[in-house]
């Protein structure tokens, strides 16, 4: 770690904490030649692998911009895709790994969308799963009817 300050090679930590939010690591430092203190903040970063074996940074914003296709001139707000794609992010954080395969971005996104609306949820599963025909339609459309019709377990 260069520091800001000098651009000494030779920093120490001072001290490290755990962000709120956990996805991150603010770090106090101490430059070893000018002496001065500066703080440096470390993000894990997640990886996509697309099909086409490149690697690419994940941007919460990507995901969000393709839900929002499916959700044109439906009832869903710009807070609800900002929910919707922080909590598609955090169930990618959680799954621990540092790079996840695009089609798992898909499965992430589908869950919490189906949720906050079952047409952008058809919408966007056709996409996604490459339906070819109505039979794909009407076979999805089956399975929401029987997930909503099933009783909630209560304990």
């Amino acid at each position: 770690m260069h520091c800001p300050y000098c651009r000494h090679t030779d920093t120490r930590v001072l001290d490290s904490r755990v962000a709120d939010d956990g996805g991150s690591i603010r770090r106090r430092r101490t430059c070893s030649a000018c002496e001065r203190r500066f703080t440096t903040v470390e993000l894990m970063q997640l990886t996509v692998l697309k099909r086409s074996g490149a690697s690419e940074p994940f941007a919460r914003d990507k995901a969000i911009a393709g839900v929002r296709k499916a959700c044109k001139g439906r009832p869903v707000t710009e807070d609800e895709l900002a929910c919707l794609g922080q909590a598609v992010e955090d169930a990618l954080r959680l799954a621990g790994a540092a790079e996840i395969p695009a089609h798992e971005v898909g499965m992430a996104i589908l869950g919490p969308l189906r949720a906050l609306d079952e047409v952008a949820y058809l919408r966007f599963a056709s996409v996604y799963r490459a339906f070819e025909s109505a039979d794909d339609f009407e076979d999805e459309i089956a399975t929401l009817r029987a997930e909503r019709t099933q009783p909630v377990p209560t304990g």
